[in-house]
């Protein structure tokens, strides 16, 4: 049993549900952020980083950074870009377009590609935009929390490989780390930008990103310093190489308290193959997509390879409003969350379903879910046609 004092279950698409070792790890003493342990066991979380990214790409670079995923982007802003290069941004929702307003605040001549509401941009439409203009970087959500939109991956790097090889490939990978499958090296991926909180199944507040060698060289060779300061790769990639060696640096103090969660959660994720815990997450997405068609409802992400394994955009019935159905949903033990894409935002619910909440087959969270959704619909009014 858990030792989490009882509260309603967290099946929002992040923060999750977290493991009891993962939160226990939070409550390490205090100790120096420079002295041996703490050195020791940041190199070692770094280290397991390239494991979970798939990469033995020795100059592939691993950061830790306080922060929100969203200091991902201004990571790939600020350093990868300079003002006025040209940068194609994949959209799939809330969140692509949150990374080109990133980028243009940069100073980024920014070009987007959106996908309809539930959709992507499609391969011969970029092959197009990669042929008109040269960009220096493409971004792509993986997962788009706003529509529950999975974008694919090794198809799309192969043709700007083919189309620009000279274009780096970013990924936005906040929602799908952990949960879905990313080979970095194999794919000839050049950064995924995530965050602690999601799939990874830690507690938010820290950014995590990985970048190949070939990312690293591009942001060796810019003509103008980094465009920030905190942001900053300059700042930054002594302090993780020196950390990875096990050895004392600073730039700016880290959260010794949240490196050890992270470091345990990374333990539990790379004590199975990698492998098992992606099929186990599409398993649950199949089982999650089924019950809500068995309800009569639509999902956001109309086409099956277009939708993401750890959560699901559901489209409410006409007759049900998004503050009826959450608080039902509340009442029963069970917070999803409401619909933040603009074209749609009143007319969907959010419901993530990743990390020990599908992977710890003591846990019942999903079946509670389902079973409450079913409920607090029919309480709403909603019956099946």
């Amino acid at each position: 049993m858990s030792s989490q004092p009882a509260h309603p279950t967290l099946l929002i698409p992040g923060p999750i549900e977290f493991d009891d070792a993962v939160l226990q790890s939070m409550s390490h003493y205090s100790e120096s952020h420079v002295g041996p342990a703490f050195v020791a066991t940041f190199g070692e979380t770094l280290t397991q980083l390239r494991q979970l990214f798939q990469s033995t790409d020795a100059s592939a670079q691993p950061y830790i950074i306080s922060g929100s995923g969203t200091l991902g982007w201004d990571l790939v802003a600020a350093n990868l870009v300079e003002a006025g290069e040209s940068a194609l941004v994949l959209s799939t929702g809330y969140f692509g377009d949150a990374f080109a307003d990133c980028l243009t605040t940069y100073g980024a001549d920014v070009t987007k590609l959106d996908g309809p509401v539930g959709g992507r941009p499609q391969l011969p439409e970029i092959e197009k935009a990669l042929s008109q203009k040269k960009y220096k970087i493409l971004t792509v959500t993986h997962v788009d929390t706003s529509t529950g939109v999975l974008s694919e991956l090794k198809d799309l790097t192969a043709t700007v490989k083919r189309v620009s090889p000279e274009t780096l490939v970013i990924v936005d990978g906040v929602c799908s780390v952990a949960c879905e499958e990313i080979a970095f090296d194999e794919w000839g991926l050049d950064g995924v930008v995530t965050a602690s909180q999601k799939a990874i199944g830690c507690p938010a507040g820290l950014s995590i990103s990985f970048f190949s060698g070939r990312a690293m060289q591009a942001f060796e060779k810019r003509k103008t310093p980094p465009a920030s300061y905190f942001a900053s790769m300059k700042n930054w990639t002594p302090i993780m190489k020196n950390y990875e060696a096990k050895k004392p640096s600073y730039f700016a103090t880290p959260s010794p308290q949240l490196v050890h969660a992270l470091n345990t959660a990374l333990k539990q994720i790379l004590a199975k193959p990698l492998s098992e815990r992606f099929a186990r997450h599409a398993e649950v997405s199949d089982k999650v997509k089924k019950a809500v068609q068995d309800l009569g409802l639509e999902v956001v992400a109309t086409k099956p390879e277009d939708q993401a394994h750890a959560m699901t955009a559901i489209y409410l019935p006409e007759n049900v409003k998004i503050p009826d159905i959450l608080p039902k949903l509340a009442g029963k033990g069970v917070v999803f969350a409401g619909g933040i894409h603009k074209a749609i935002a009143t007319k969907y619910i959010r419901f993530g379903h990743m990390g020990v909440s599908v992977t710890d087959p003591k846990r019942k969270d999903i079946d509670h879910a389902l079973e409450a959704l079913k409920s607090g619909l029919s309480e709403c009014g909603y019956q099946k046609a």
